[in-house]
């Protein structure tokens, strides 16, 4: 099933609203993480992405 993870959910200065979709939970982490380090100046960590993994809804993000 697809899974999705919304920067909408996460209050920033920048009012990212990107949202990010894969069929695979890995995936989708990896990705993510990618775009949490490129463009919010995150850091790849595994504690990072455990918390990225907690924001995983399953379906199709809103419009």
């Amino acid at each position: 099933m697809r899974r999705y993870i919304d920067c909408r959910e996460f209050p920033s200065e920048m009012k990212c609203t990107v949202a990010i979709a894969a069929d695979s939970e890995d995936e989708l982490v990896n990705a993510a993480v990618q775009h949490a380090v490129a463009v919010h100046g995150e850091h790849d960590t595994p504690d990072f992405r455990a918390e990225v993994r907690k924001a995983i809804h399953v379906g199709a993000p809103p419009a």
